[in-house]
């Protein structure tokens, strides 16, 4: 059987993160990337044990899968991927996107970052291997030096050959630390997270002092 060409693959989205939780910027960043790179699909990808937040305790992953579940359901080109998530042990991106390739040959995968992550990419484990296997996708706000960020794409490309692209997103300043944060405080995420991420958070008393 001859192997596809990139035109011919399907074309899929991942957006990876602790998801700790989900909120809408998340969603909207996965959004923006499936309208502007005609992608089939976004893998919603939360991790299992990642290794930059050691110093952290990380709410359980049957907790932050299913906030997944209801932020996303009724969302029909995004879908959930617990390929990390069920990987015992710290989880590397290089590894993730190593056995994705080698058992879904027919896809092209596309690595959705932070414009960030450019200039930290090369401490990551096996760089050469993310950048083998994947086009990145750089999440670019308004506010963001572009020439700075352009020279970074550049060596990037030279030293490793790697195909990246610049995500366009609008300027959302919501993290989940802030949610979190708002937790604790007794204030209001309404509409910071979808309507049943924010019933489940409370739910399950999440986030709250004490708990």
């Amino acid at each position: 059987m001859e192997e596809k060409t990139n035109e011919e693959k399907k074309k899929v989205g991942i957006l990876g993160g602790t998801f700790d939780p989900i909120h809408v910027a998340h969603l909207i960043l996965a959004e923006q990337a499936w309208q502007q790179f005609k992608l089939d699909t976004v893998l919603i990808m939360p991790s299992g044990d990642p290794p930059h937040k050691s110093g952290r305790e990380i709410t359980p992953a049957n907790h932050r899968v299913r906030m997944l579940q209801l932020a996303i359901e009724d969302n029909k080109h995004f879908k959930l991927s617990n390929v990390e998530v069920e990987r015992e042990g710290k989880t590397y991106t290089a590894e993730t996107l190593t056995g994705l390739c080698k058992y879904n040959s027919d896809c092209s995968y596309y690595f959705i970052v932070g414009a960030d992550s450019l200039f930290q990419i090369e401490q990551w484990r096996q760089p050469e291997i993310i950048m083998s296997h994947a086009i990145l996708l750089a999440a670019v706000r308004d506010n963001y030096k572009l020439p700075e960020l352009e020279k970074q794409m550049d060596y990037l490309k030279k030293k490793y050959k790697a195909q990246i692209d610049l995500l366009h997103t609008p300027n959302i300043m919501i993290s989940s630390s802030l949610i979190r944060e708002r937790v604790q405080n007794g204030e209001s995420i309404r509409y910071l997270v979808p309507k049943d991420v924010e019933k489940y958070i409370y739910q399950n008393k999440l986030y709250a002092k004490g708990v």
